[in-house]
Formats: structure tokens, C-alpha cells, sequence
């Protein structure tokens, strides 16, 4: 038992970092999609969508004085389809996103690479109508993270988790007023197994979890401008595991914070995020801004 203690010691201090910033998840959608996420803004068709997003932390729970700074450029494309497939109504897609990280902390090894290969084919389904037009707009993915990225097991701050993880999610949007909208994305997290943890290439095998993110707005200014309130959840749901024996670690977070969306026009949007985290567990606590552009063409 001695030697498990000393071996999750030292995993806590090898900290993994991806668009998430983890402690020991892999990169997952914390805040990077918000407002009207239950759908293409503008139909089927090709879309390029840029993510810019800055995360400070000065509170890395079990790193006394540890604070990091990452931003990350979140690269994607998705393709709508006009094509059923499966169950009516339902028109598949895909979408395809490499990161781009850049960590800056006072623990050794910073720098900058290429995040894990996100890819997550779906079925977007036609909207379901009102008295007054669409009510509510739904969509289900298959995601993949692929470990594809930068990974040093001799580093303290890395751009991949280096292993594969299954994150499957619903996004879904409703209408219940004729300028309000409610939109969320409910993750669910499977992980498999880093064989290459650490110096000592311990196997770790970070636990399942459930993640979202939440969006409430009012559109204030008619087919332009949409202001709300949005936020974000991680809850771990099983132990990580290191060498087959549970860790002990037990990850979750919850941020909230003020949003803005502007509509240049039917095929160009401009997202506008900031999030205060909370109630952190085995995880970093700190803030969060978030700039999504989206081109339709």
C-alpha cells in the first residue's frame, strides 16, 4: 500500500492539461459551445468554426502555489448533410476539431502542440414545430477523442491525454418564448487507458463521468444580438484508476457566467463566453473567456 500511496502522489503532481485543463480527464467541451447549440445556425452545408479560449487558474488543488494560464485555438469543421438517415427526419453530419495548446505555468515544462483529434459523426433532426414556429431543434453525437496529440510522460503539462475516450453527447435548443431560447449539451465520458503515465509509465485509466454546458439568452436585438447567462458541469462519476487500484480521485467543477451572441448574418455568428468556476474537486478552480466564430459556405 505504501507504494500506491507514493505513486498517486506523485500522479497528482503530473498534471495533464488539455482544452479542459484536467488534473486527469482528457480534453472535453467545457464552455467552448453555448447559445442555439441544438443545431447548424444555417442548415445543411459545410461550416469552419474558430474557438479562441483563455483559462487562468492560481488553484491547482494538491499543488501548493501551482497556476497555470492556456489558451487554446479550437479548429473545426462540420458538414450538414440534407441527407436522411436511420429515422425520419434525422440528417447525418459530421464534425472533425484539432486544438491547438499553449500552456504557461510556473511548474516546468510549458510550451505549445497539438491537441488530441476530436471526430464525432451524428444525426441532426429536423426541428420540432409550435404555434409560432420552431420549438425545439435536437441533435445526438457519437464523439471520439483520438490520441493523436503532443504527450511526454516526462513532462509535467501536456496537449494530449494519451489515450483513447468515447463522449458521446445531446444537444438541444428550445423556444419557450418568442425571444428566449434555452439551449444544453449533456456529455457522457468513457475513457480507456494512458500505459505511459508518468516517469514510471504507470497505467492510468481515468474514471466515466457526465459533463454539460447550459445556456439561457434573450434576443435583444431582433435577428442580431442574443444576451444570457451560460455555464458548465463536470461530475466524475467512478475512481480513475492507476495500475488497476483505485485512485482516490474524484473530479468535478461548475461555472457560470454572463454571454452574448451576434448574428453578422444567416451564415456568419460571432459567440461571446465568460465563466467563473466553483465548488472544484480534485481539479483546477479559476476563469474562463471563450470566442466562437462560425462561417457557413
Amino acid at each position: 500500500m505504501k507504494i500506491l500511496r507514493n505513486l498517486i502522489v506523485a500522479a497528482a503532481l503530473l498534471v495533464i492539461a488539455a482544452p479542459a485543463f484536467a488534473y486527469f480527464q482528457p480534453n472535453v467541451n467545457l464552455g467552448f459551445t453555448s447559445f442555439l447549440d441544438g443545431a447548424p445556425p444555417a442548415g445543411p452545408g459545410h461550416y469552419v468554426q474558430e474557438y479562441l479560449q483563455y483559462y487562468t487558474s492560481d488553484d491547482l488543488d494538491g499543488i501548493p502555489g501551482g497556476d497555470v494560464d492556456v489558451f487554446v485555438l479550437m479548429n473545426q469543421y462540420t458538414y450538414q448533410s440534407n441527407q436522411e438517415l436511420l429515422f425520419p427526419d434525422a440528417r447525418w453530419g459530421i464534425n472533425v476539431m484539432v486544438p491547438f495548446v499553449d500552456i504557461d505555468s510556473n511548474l516546468p515544462n510549458n510550451g505549445s502542440g497539438i491537441g488530441d483529434l476530436l471526430i464525432g459523426p451524428y444525426l441532426q433532426w429536423d426541428p420540432i414545430m409550435g404555434k409560432n414556429g420552431p420549438f425545439m431543434l435536437n441533435r445526438v453525437e457519437l464523439q471520439l477523442i483520438l490520441p493523436t496529440g503532443d504527450y511526454d510522460n516526462n513532462k509535467l503539462l501536456n496537449q494530449s491525454s494519451n489515450h483513447f475516450s468515447f463522449n458521446p453527447y445531446w444537444a438541444a435548443t428550445i423556444f419557450p418564448a418568442p425571444k428566449v431560447t434555452a439551449s444544453w449539451r449533456l456529455h457522457f465520458l468513457w475513457n480507456g487507458e494512458n500505459g505511459d503515465f508518468g516517469p514510471g509509465k504507470a497505467d492510468l485509466e481515468p474514471g466515466m463521468a457526465l459533463h454539460g454546458n447550459w445556456a439561457v439568452a434573450y434576443e435583444l436585438m431582433p435577428k442580431e444580438l442574443r444576451v444570457g447567462v451560460n455555464g458548465y458541469f463536470f461530475e466524475q462519476l467512478t475512481d480513475t484508476k492507476i495500475n488497476g487500484n483505485d485512485s482516490g480521485d474524484d473530479e468535478s467543477v461548475v461555472a457560470i457566467g454572463p454571454g452574448a451572441v451576434y448574428h453578422f448574418s444567416k451564415d456568419m455568428h460571432l459567440f461571446a463566453n465568460i465563466y467563473k468556476e466553483f465548488r472544484a474537486n480534485d481539479r483546477p478552480e479559476g476563469d474562463r473567456i471563450n470566442f466562437r466564430f462560425v462561417y457557413h459556405f
